[in-house]
Formats: C-alpha cells, structure tokens, sequence
C-alpha cells in the first residue's frame, strides 16, 4: 500500500518523534537561545550545559552506528568535501543575531507556536519564505555567486570528507581511521558529556538533565529513521536527521503545493514539533495568545526572522541542524556553524545590554 513506502513510514516517525521533541522542549524550556542568554547576562551555564549533553551524546551514539554500518554519515550533507567556510561562518553569525532578535532559535518558534505565540507564526512564516528565496529563489543569486563561489574542495588537498577525524588521518598519513575516529568522538563527544555533568547544579535540575538526554536521543534516532527504516535498493529515502531552517521554507511551500507535493521527513518533523508542544501546553493548562507589545517589539522579530532564514541556509544548519545533528557527524563546517551562532547571538546580546 502506498502509505508503507519508505518515504511515508520515514515521515510518519519523523512527525511522532518530532511530538516528543516538542513536548520535552516545551515542558524543559530548552533554549539555545536562552541558554546563551543565561551564560552572558546571568552567568548561569546550566542550559548550556543541556544543549552541551546533547551534543554530546549525539556525538557517541551516531558514531556508534556510523561504526557498527547501520547507517553511512558520506551520504549527508555534512561531510562533503566541499567546505564552505565563508557560509559557515557568516551564516552561522547571522543566525546567532537573528534568534537573539527573535527571542529564541528555529526550534524554539516552532515551540513558541505550539504554545499560542503569534509573535513567533510571524518568525517562522518569514523565517520559511527567507530560507526558500535562499535555497531556490532570489536570494538564491547572493548564495551561489558570493558564498558557494569561495568553497574550498578539500578533495584537491586529498581529504575524503570535512569530517575532523578524515582530516587528522589526511594531515598525519595515517591508513586506519577507526583509532582516530573514536579518539576524536571520546574527546569531543566525551567531553562534552563530563563538562555537562560535572556542575552540580546541573545534576539538581531534572528539566535540564531531560533535555539534554532527549535531544541526544533523539537526533541518533533520525539518523535511524531515515538511514535505516527509510532504506530501499530502488527508492531511497534521503539520509538526514533533525535541523528547522530548510524544512522551514519546505513546509509552507508543501502546504501551497500539496496535491502535487510528497511529505517528507523534514516537513513531517516541523509539524510534529508544533504538535507536540501545543498538547503539553493545552495538557498543563499554559496555552495563552500573545502578541507583540508595540511596533518595535515587531520589528525586532521580523528582522530575527529574515536573518535566521537567510544565515540558516548559509550555515546549512541551525543551533539543531549544526549545533547538534551536524556535531553528530564530526564535520568541522558544523563546528564552525556552531561557533559563530554562539558568537552572534553573544555579540547581539551585549549590544542590546549596553542600549538599555
């Protein structure tokens, strides 16, 4: 039957999985954006500590089905050998300033819709349009003639991937990878697991300690998702995992397009995020409206908006999509990503800081 195809059992769980997300983001608070927010203004690192949890269990169990075959992290977008710096960097900034104007990353507004913000349905709905006019529209122009034109291919350089591990063994010669692979997973997936436990305040909040677990947990689990439930010899599904900017765009076109338009685990994924916390809100009684305050309340979130849509493609990623899922793979354009959102967020944070 045409609903057990692959592509249709791979965005069914996506959506289900995608529930459980927006739930546990919902009831945890989970905020990249907040815990940037926290480490700058109040010196708290607990969330941090979250999102860092996360990561790294990421990290460890991806790895580990990357080395046990059950999936082949060469086929995602993160380890191509096309690294575009300029992308990574600039995008990622971008994206950094744009969920600080837009009180909270790509995951957060879907969450923030679920639970009644109309202030974050103006997010997203410019947040979609900015990232599809980038992938395949006008903005498309600016992508391809300025950042995608600086891509260094590290294939001329003999690299197989960005990952950091395939440069160590291309830098030092050396033919066994594994060694290194796991070196590299210990050491940076490892130790983001120690740092985030070692605060003791951090092991006292069941919120943080959940969030973290479920976002490690549930990136492995799209990587599983797509990789494995999603394999077909004659219609393979497209290997990803969890990440809101691109599927973003995807979404309202799918909504626009939908008699000629296939699902999939992007878009399921979307609308299982805003399912998911608008349940747990109705459940706990904490669904309310709300609105912008005055209209520099409104302009501030749809400039937020724009610059995560475009910085989000740049970045092929968001605090998600590169911070978690791209981290998963090892690739250093995620590492990169993930650096400059941290630091323009940070920069935008002090800026405001020092206005009030």
């Amino acid at each position: 039957m045409m609903e057990w195809e692959p592509v249709y059992r791979v965005a069914t769980l996506g959506f289900v999985i995608g529930i459980i997300f927006g739930a546990v983001a919902y009831k945890t608070n989970f905020c990249t954006m907040g815990a940037i927010s926290d480490w700058i203004n109040i010196g708290s690192k607990d969330r941090l500590r979250a999102w860092f949890l996360g990561i790294g269990l990421a990290i460890v169990i991806t790895q580990f089905m990357q080395h046990r075959g059950m999936i082949d992290l060469g086929e995602a977008i993160y380890l191509t050998p096309n690294f575009g710096w300029l992308g990574h960097i600039v995008g990622g900034f971008l994206f950094g300033v744009g969920m600080t104007l837009a009180s909270g990353c790509g995951q957060r507004t879907l969450v923030r819709v679920g639970g009644g913000n109309l202030k974050s349905l103006v997010v997203l709905l410019l947040l979609g349009l900015t990232a599809y006019m980038t992938m395949r529209g006008l903005l498309a122009l600016l992508r391809v003639e300025v950042f995608d034109a600086t891509n260094f291919d590290l294939s001329n350089a003999g690299a197989a991937s960005q990952g950091i591990d395939s440069l160590i063994t291309t830098v030092l010669g050396i033919e066994n990878s594994v060694p290194v692979t796991w070196a590299v997973t210990a050491i940076i997936g490892g130790g983001l697991i120690v740092y985030a436990i070692s605060a003791a305040s951090f092991r006292r909040s069941f919120d943080n300690i959940l969030a973290g677990v479920a976002i490690g947990l549930i990136i492995p689990a799209g990587w599983y998702v797509t990789g494995v439930v999603g394999f077909d010899d004659f219609d393979p599904v497209r290997l990803e995992s969890y990440t809101f900017i691109a599927p973003a765009g995807e979404s309202l076109m799918y909504l626009m397009t939908f008699t000629g338009s296939t699902i999939d685990f992007g878009v399921a994924a979307i609308g299982g995020v805003i399912l998911g916390s608008f349940l747990y809100a109705v459940a706990t009684r904490k669904f309310r409206l709300e609105t912008f305050t005055d209209r520099g309340d409104m302009v501030r979130h749809m400039l937020g908006g724009v610059a995560m849509g475009l910085g989000g493609v740049l970045a092929l990623g968001c605090t998600i999509g590169q911070g978690v899922t791209g981290m998963s793979t090892l690739a250093l354009g995620s590492l990169v990503s993930l650096i400059s959102i941290i630091a323009g967020s940070a920069v935008t944070m002090k800026i405001q800081y020092s206005r009030m």
